[in-house]
């Protein structure tokens, strides 16, 4: 596997440079025990509460843009403390990135309270998924009760290629303001069609329809 070796300590003080290099010395060792490719090692002086960190984000980078596989430390605290290693760990987790520490020879066991925590942390996201479905469904039956009829805007749809379907459709969003959306709702039944459009950007373009409309008439 691709790995990132990161390295922290919290001070500029003399003896914690010895303690970086410390960390990436036994971070290859391990790497090298695992049969690991180090892609990068990252190394840097900051606070572990304090998640605003150069070597976090470009670590998280390697893994979304998937140039790496798995995260080496020290051990936990090194990745961070507090509310910070909580939010970086379930941020791993959801990226399917194992973390391996010189702690454990191996992948991090992650002790009890904090799995407590990472579990009711997932707990939470997957209820605030499931209401914004219920969002984008009730929004969806407002609008059918209001006249609107989805099936004529899914054969727009599949006649429309590539970058066309990610087009605001402006016809739509005029037919469903005209049944008294609101352009939060329109946003939403938007969403459930496919358009993924801000309820800033759908009144923009509604006005400069508008605008437009009234300019040629004038």
């Amino acid at each position: 596997m691709r790995t990132i070796i990161y390295c922290r300590v919290s001070t500029e003080k003399e003896t914690q440079e010895t303690s970086l290099q410390r960390q990436y010395e036994e971070l290859t060792v391990l790497a090298k025990e695992l049969n690991f490719t180090v892609v990068d090692c990252i190394q840097e002086k900051a606070s572990g509460y304090n998640i605003d960190r150069d070597g976090i984000f470009k670590l998280l980078d390697y893994f979304s843009n998937q140039e790496a596989d798995c995260l080496c430390i020290q051990d936990e605290t090194r990745l961070g403390r507090g509310n910070t290693k909580i939010a970086l760990f379930h941020q791993l987790q959801k990226m399917n990135i194992p973390i391996y520490t010189i702690t454990h020879r191996g992948i991090l066991e992650v002790n009890e309270a904090d799995s407590m925590v990472l579990n009711i942390v997932g707990a939470v996201e997957e209820y605030q998924r499931k209401i914004h479905n219920m969002k984008i469904k009730r929004g969806m039956r407002r609008a059918v009760q209001n006249g609107y009829n989805p099936q004529e805007n899914l054969s727009h749809i599949n006649r429309s290629p590539g970058r066309e379907r990610a087009e605001v459709p402006i016809e739509e969003i005029v037919r469903l303001r005209q049944n008294k959306l609101t352009f939060q709702e329109i946003a939403t039944v938007l969403k459930g069609l496919g358009y993924d459009a801000s309820k800033a950007t759908i009144h923009r373009r509604y006005q400069e329809y508008m605008n437009s409309l009234n300019e040629s008439q004038s």
